[in-house]
């Protein structure tokens, strides 16, 4: 019935019941079931988990057709992952099994699967082939719901072929059935082909109606998952209806541009962004554990202490001597205990009054702003949002100011992003003269159009894709705007940030909710708090009095892919100076905090007196999973004044549970505005654990920022925050402008960004 969430509650309650008993096919069966779900939910590795532990029971009890229903499983799910040579493998192993034990109907959806897999791959005779095997099989058991899946995927491949009339009478066939049997994901698939053929057909508005349908069921279902992870994945699977829908809306416009399609592109843009975030910030007004069982929030508290431990435990392995199966029972103890507080926070949620309220209310439906909400709620004259879109075929751009919308065809999403990446990758290796050529390339494609409108306005940008991961302030003005050409020492065209001070955002809505959020909340009476210079190693000078001269060293790196340099860190000597710089500018003593050295420790990171400072610096190393955003960490000390090892992880599930209602979060570190790229979701790490956490605004960073020279711009930062009272938008264009103006190079300086509130 599409309430994923429910099923897996009662699955969760099924399984150690099976297992008590030692009922192993009931173990394997409920095993592949909660698979099933992860799967459905766009959860593919978390579902293989579970797929291969029933494999291994269906073996061990020789429960053939349950081994060919996994087997089929695990197949569907390389498919879903793209994995293209996987899945026949395994849909060749469950096919014979499925026939010895005589189940037509899993022989049928069997022989779907592999028909989907020649599909993709362009093979449309073939797959035909095995779909046309599939089709009497469902119908012969009475299997409506197979049937309607068999007839759904053969319209897709005569829509494929071009034969619109046919694949249309197939989805008019799926489409009824569906309904019949209450499956309501495979309803919304169907009404977005049908959609898709109509609109090739020129069908505009029936092609409208018909993806109206299918958004309005994937938000129905969307509501019935408390789980945010799962939420999350969920959503990303669905982005191509969206996209879909924004694409018509636009073809929609350019016919008639005077009905406001553009504005109602705009919409479902916001629609299909960042809505765990904004249900996120808009829970953190509420306390959606009050009237709860108090059981149950203890054991979230436990469950989260528990991970903590187990994280510092694995840390504490990767740097001595070890084995690869302790190192998998680690993993394997913090994956269960992960899913474990993920349960129990989709059932705080379930049981929570508070939350209860915020749905019924219909709360979470209204937090999407609609363009007079965004014109009238966020923007002001001297304000201009420019929300991008990349889609498949076309992309595009929305300027909205205070009284007006324009918007933009753009290039194919693939080329923005390949030109994106590669300005990226040119200013990290410096090369100034490239990064300008590739980024007026950029700027052509994604400014230029808009170019008659910047004035010297301030930008909002809510990116997609990899224009989330680079930094706007040094892209180079259109070219019409530029006066020169190429200077002989090949410095950058004027940059975007001469004329403008910039933001990002997730989505322009997220404004709204921040500000509704902050409503009515007092300054706090102190000015900052800086946590900088720990000490991560037993051979830090302050443990062993070995000087150490480390001028040049970055702040952070990638958890995944470079394991070692998060475990094995050197002392960021600049950190200690670029505290002290930045202390030395509130000359009340008594309103600002320092925590230096041994003092700049989680249990410092913690305590509730951080709040009572507008703003928290951290100057220390960074760390950011792109695969699994709650170990992203600010690596805080790991030892303390005797010498004893401590856990110094900052991760997200603790910032998550900071009380920091401040006005400022400067994370002066590497890689700290990256993170887990979802569809939807946008870049899920640290920044929103922060803003959840209270912050107004919060700085980050897009790569590995140098120690020496990010000291230096964090110190003219907070002069103009402190001293001249600037603003921190504008104290951080002032700064880096500072940074341009003395020949620094942009990897140096503008890798820095506030995303938050600007106000």
């Amino acid at each position: 019935m599409g309430e994923k969430q429910k099923a897996l509650a009662y699955y969760n309650q099924a399984l150690p019941l099976h297992r008590a008993v030692s009922d192993k096919d009931g173990e394997a069966t409920t095993l592949s079931n909660i698979g099933t779900i992860y799967s459905d939910l766009g959860d593919g590795q978390k579902a293989l988990t579970y797929y291969n532990q029933a494999l291994l029971l269906r073996r061990a009890v020789g429960d053939k057709g349950g081994e060919a229903t996994t087997l089929n499983n695990i197949g569907k799910v390389y498919s879903d992952l793209q994995e293209k040579l996987n899945p026949v493998t395994y849909y060749n192993q469950a096919l014979p099994l499925y026939r010895a034990v005589g189940d037509k109907d899993r022989e049928a959806t069997t022989l779907s699967n592999i028909g989907k897999v020649y599909s993709d791959l362009g093979e449309k005779q073939k797959a035909l082939a095995y779909y046309n095997q599939a089709l009497p099989l469902h119908r012969a058991v009475g299997n409506k719901d197979g049937e309607a899946t068999t007839l759904n995927n053969i319209g897709k491949v005569y829509s494929d072929l071009g034969d619109r009339q046919k694949a249309l009478a197939y989805f008019n066939q799926a489409l009824p059935q569906l309904r019949d049997v209450g499956d309501k994901g495979g309803e919304a698939h169907t009404l977005s082909n049908i959609a898709f053929d109509e609109r090739k057909q020129g069908n505009l508005k029936q092609a409208l109606t018909k993806i109206k349908e299918a958004i309005a069921i994937i938000e129905d279902l969307r509501t019935k998952i408390t789980n945010q992870e799962l939420r999350t994945t969920y959503f990303s699977t669905v982005q191509g209806y969206y996209n879909f829908y924004i694409d018509l809306l636009m073809q929609l416009h350019k016919k008639d541009p005077s009905i406001g399609y553009n504005a109602q592109a705009l919409h479902v843009s916001e629609r299909s962004r960042a809505r765990v975030l904004l249900e996120l910030l808009t829970e953190a007004n509420v306390d959606i554990r009050q009237g709860v069982d108090s059981k149950l929030v203890e054991n979230e508290r436990s469950l989260q202490q528990q991970l903590s431990a187990a994280e510092f435990q694995r840390f504490k392995l990767l740097q001595g001597q070890y084995t690869n199966k302790q190192l998998d029972n680690i993993k394997q103890l913090s994956e269960s205990l992960e899913s474990q507080l993920d349960d129990v926070q989709a059932q705080i949620r379930v049981k929570s009054p508070e939350y209860a309220t915020l749905t019924q209310s219909k709360k979470f439906d209204k937090l999407v702003l609609t363009l007079p909400q965004i014109q009238q709620l966020v923007l002001d004259d001297n304000t201009l949002l420019l929300e991008y879109s990349l889609g498949e075929e076309h992309s595009f751009l929305w300027a909205v100011s205070k009284k007006s919308i324009t918007s933009y065809e753009l290039p194919k999403g693939a080329d923005i992003e390949a030109a994106a990446q590669t300005f990226k990758k040119e200013l990290l290796d410096k090369n100034d003269s490239a990064a300008t050529k590739v980024g007026m390339k950029l700027s052509q494609m994604i400014l230029a159009p808009v170019a008659s409108q910047l004035g010297q306005k301030r930008l909002l940008i809510v990116g997609d894709g990899a224009l989330q991961t680079i930094p706007f302030s040094v892209l180079p003005m259109p070219q019409e705007s530029q006066n020169s050409a190429l200077s002989s020492k090949g410095k950058f065209l004027i940059p975007l940030l001469m004329q403008h001070e910039i933001v990002t955002l997730p989505s322009a809505s997220s404004i709204g909710v921040l500000r509704n959020k902050l409503m009515g909340r007092k300054l706090a009476p102190k000015t900052i708090a800086v946590l900088a210079d720990p000490v991560f190693s037993k051979d830090d000078e302050r443990l062993k009095n070995i000087p150490q001269l480390l001028h040049d060293q970055s702040r952070g790196s990638e958890l995944d892919n470079q394991i070692d340099e998060c475990l094995n860190l050197n002392r960021l000597d600049n950190t200690k100076r670029e505290a002290e710089d930045i202390l030395s500018l509130e000359p009340n003593p008594t309103k600002s905090f320092s925590a230096l050295g041994f003092a700049a420790s989680v249990t410092t990171a913690v305590k509730p007196d951080l709040s009572q400072y507008q703003i928290v610096h951290f100057a220390t190393h960074g760390c950011v999973s792109v695969k699994n955003p709650q170990f992203s960490k600010l690596v805080l000390s790991q030892f303390d004044e005797k010498g004893e090892k401590i856990d110094g992880n900052l991760n997200l599930n603790a910032i998550y549970n900071l009380k920091l209602p401040v006005e400022l979060v400067t994370l002066s570190a590497c890689k700290t505005g990256l993170g887990k790229n979802v569809q939807g979701e946008g870049l899920v790490g640290l920044t929103r654990g922060f803003m959840y956490a209270g912050a107004k605004r919060v700085v980050v960073s897009l790569w590995s920022v140098n120690d020496l020279t990010t000291a230096s711009l964090m110190h003219i930062f907070y002069q103009k925050m402190l001293q001249e009272h600037q603003n921190p938008v504008a104290a951080m264009r002032a700064a880096q402008l500072d940074m341009w103006n003395s020949g620094k190079a942009p990897y140096y300086w503008a890798a820095f960004t506030i995303q938050g509130e600007w106000q």
